[in-house]
């Protein structure tokens, strides 16, 4: 089977066009296999820094102590909020002047 001028001018860009698509044929396992590993280990980077499941009992000292400071709140603090409603701003006064 001989080949004339004219056909080996369609022929050889085809057979390089071919070429490329196999080789992309060839490598697509590949990229989707190294995606689908990108994606696990960021799946197991998440599932590491993240909490599933507290422990009952796994609350410390100042955990306690602050709850317990909330339930109950000193006498000072008491005093401090009450300081707080009486004292009177120094500049602003309590009369409202609506005359214009």
């Amino acid at each position: 089977m001989s080949l004339k001028g004219i056909e080996l001018q369609i022929a050889i860009p085809r057979t390089f066009d071919a070429g490329k698509l196999t080789e992309q044929k060839q490598q697509q396992p590949q990229i989707d296999q190294g995606h689908a590993q990108a994606l696990n280990e960021k799946e197991v980077l998440k599932h590491r820094e993240t909490v599933l499941h507290t422990d009952k009992y796994a609350k410390t000292n100042s955990d306690a102590n602050s709850s317990k400071q909330e339930r109950e709140p000193s006498a000072r603090n008491r005093q401090q909020e009450e300081g707080e409603k009486k004292a009177m701003h120094p500049y602003k006064g309590s009369f409202v002047d609506f005359t214009g």
